[in-house]
């Protein structure tokens, strides 16, 4: 597809869309056209994402630059629409009378017969820590720039393993140290791709190689999600935990980029003062690697790992690597839950006891 055609869909796409959300009388009709222009599987901005890999080399930082902003300005048109929904749903609904329950709840002592006893009362639950967690994060890296990617949790080990610089040998990929699945491809159909076993994701860095292929230059996302690994449940593993996972790809992005991005993060979270420091690590896809520490209230803590996105890994992706770099990092999502609410065993997170959950 040549850029004309491309940029000309998007801008038709971004009428149709206006169109739809400024004409919506109903929720349902502010939801439809949701559904219909960013909806996740079948929605008009995936399939425009698609088409990105379809344009010529040359033209693509202009056509990934356009599709950004028609993303940008469909969430505007649905904020707008949901924001004129609710101000007219307010000026329409007339004063509601009292109820003669509420009437007799008015009068202190009074006693009501319409009342439900005590026990049959429903007790209002809490919103799970890690939900909190996740919500929050997302929230902040969102004021830093970051726009939230997903992908599945059932991977082919070119998108977990290979993609990502982590070789055959590398003991990453022992079958005693992954949770492989008997099933067939997930890749069918793609050259050289064809048959890979696939596994439960170990890492949610699988998404950014999703989203490399898919979008050029400069990129700047985050991806939070369930992973899995083979651990014995202890206080601080489990077998199956929750990561955020950023990844920043523009021209010039440096360490220094990578540390303030981090400070700022945890700064917003934690709150207060807040220092990060790095240690020297090595993992296969980033080059430098560095052991992420973060420094609140009572000591130093391990947060997660970082460096610079490894060459191969850009050119795995199709990226030039002497045009642009990138950093990348990787947070334990129950790590940064349990350090906020001084939690010291993460198998409290999972027993779903009440008595626990209620407290947050």
């Amino acid at each position: 597809m040549d850029l004309a055609t491309y940029l000309a869909e998007l801008d038709a796409t971004a009428a149709a869309a206006e169109n739809a959300l400024e004409s919506a009388a109903s929720a349902d009709d502010v939801e439809a056209a949701r559904i219909e222009f960013l909806g996740a599987k079948a929605g008009r901005i995936k399939s425009l994402q698609k088409g990105l890999g379809q344009i010529d080399k040359a033209d693509k930082p202009e056509a990934g630059k356009r599709f950004q902003a028609l993303k940008s300005q469909i969430d505007a048109a649905l904020s707008a629409a949901k924001d004129k929904l609710g101000d007219n749903q307010q000026a329409a609904s007339p004063k509601k009378p009292k109820s003669q329950k509420e009437s007799v709840a008015a009068v202190p002592g009074a006693f009501d017969p319409t009342a439900d006893p005590p026990e049959a009362r429903m007790r209002l639950g809490h919103i799970h820590p890690i939900t909190q967690t996740i919500t929050a994060l997302q929230e902040i890296m969102g004021r830093l720039g970051f726009s939230v990617a997903e992908g599945p949790e059932v991977e082919d080990e070119w998108h977990n393993f290979e993609a990502l610089n982590i070789a055959a040998s590398h003991p990453a990929r022992d079958p005693l140290e992954n949770f492989y699945l008997h099933t067939a491809s997930a890749a069918a159909g793609q050259p050289g791709k064809s048959d890979k076993p696939l596994l439960l994701r170990s890492q949610t860095s699988t998404v950014q190689i999703r989203v490399m292929e898919t979008v050029p230059p400069p990129v700047r996302v985050i991806s939070l999600g369930r992973v899995y690994r083979p651990d014995t449940a202890d206080a601080t593993h489990y077998p199956m935990f929750h990561q955020i996972e950023g990844l920043m790809v523009d021209r010039g992005v440096t360490m220094a980029d990578l540390k303030s991005v981090l400070r700022l993060f945890a700064m917003s979270y934690f709150g207060g003062d807040v220092h990060i420091r790095f240690r020297p690590s090595f993992f296969p896809f980033t080059e430098p690697s560095v052991e992420v520490d973060m420094s609140w209230k009572d000591g130093w803590m391990e947060m997660g790992g970082a460096g610079m996105v490894d060459p191969h890994v850009l050119k795995s992706v199709g990226y030039d690597p002497d045009e642009v770099t990138g950093f990348a990092f990787g947070l334990g999502v129950e790590r940064v839950c349990m350090r906020r609410h001084g939690i010291d065993d993460i198998r409290e997170l999972y027993r779903n006891d009440v008595r626990f959950l209620e407290q947050f």
